[in-house]
């Protein structure tokens, strides 16, 4: 990697390219961050789910919930 980066200073790039390779470098980070990111409906199904739960009398009191935490 350190005989990249060297290789890569060494070019004389423009402003231009610089931007371009950049976001290049960046694009897969971004996807990497995607692929971990969890889905707003995903979330609200999880909500969804948990209050079902709590009105159907199958989640834990809260106190026993908070001890799983602490």
């Amino acid at each position: 990697m350190e005989s990249l980066w060297q290789y890569i200073q060494s070019l004389s790039l423009s402003e231009r390219n610089r931007e371009w390779l950049s976001e290049r470098l960046l694009e897969g980070t971004k996807k990497e961050n995607a692929k971990d990111a969890i889905s707003k409906e995903e979330i609200l199904a999880g909500i969804d789910r948990g209050l079902k739960d709590m009105k159907a009398g199958r989640s834990k009191p809260f106190d026993e919930f908070l001890k799983d935490f602490c």
